[in-house]
């Protein structure tokens, strides 16, 4: 399980993000759920978007894991820069991310 305290940079390179306090990550066998405990709000993340999300809370920048999509599933850099952009937006608005110190 993922600390609440680990931090990342968000794909636009400015801002480090974390999970929320209240959230909590469990593993499953199709990738990952992601729940606000106060809110309820949860997310389902497929295994591409457990990797993006592992990777990131590791500390890989948003780059290194666009270049790791794009050569793992062979699709344009912008694309996965745009993915990995939505799927952090996403989760900030759902507040299960939040901005890092």
């Amino acid at each position: 399980m993922a600390s609440r305290h680990d931090q990342v940079t968000s794909p636009g390179g400015m801002m480090a993000i974390r999970l929320n306090q209240d959230t909590v990550l469990a593993r499953t066998d199709d990738g990952t759920v992601l729940l606000h405990q106060r809110t309820g709000r949860y997310w389902q993340l497929n295994r591409t978007g457990t990797a993006i999300l592992d990777q990131l809370l590791a500390g890989a920048t948003p780059n290194a894991v666009a270049t790791e999509l794009t050569s793992r599933h062979g699709i344009d850099l912008d694309q996965a820069h745009t993915d990995i952009s939505r799927l952090t937006c996403q989760l900030r608005a759902a507040k299960l991310l939040e901005p890092g110190v």
